[in-house]
């Protein structure tokens, strides 16, 4: 029961942390992609691979995810005036 609350408050605090980025800020693009790619990659390295494997998707996950995160990057829009 107390690993549910403290993975619920963790899960929480992620979320509220969220609203608090940039989505025109390369940098921060790049770590939410290596995140989502490092998880992504554990999950299906771990599946296919076992232990090891996990941690090797993990990285090439991550390496991919943040590639994609800071290249995909938009552009700022520009403000507009009447």
């Amino acid at each position: 029961m107390r690993k549910q609350l403290v993975a619920l408050a963790v899960l929480s605090g992620l979320t509220l942390l969220a609203a608090c980025t940039d989505p025109y800020s390369p940098g921060q693009r790049a770590l939410g992609g290596a995140a989502i790619g490092a998880g992504t990659g554990a999950v299906i390295g771990g599946i296919a691979g076992g232990g090891q494997g996990a941690g090797l998707g993990a990285l090439i996950g991550g390496a991919v995810g943040a590639a994609g995160g800071a290249a995909t990057t938009p552009q700022r829009p520009r403000p507009y005036y009447q």
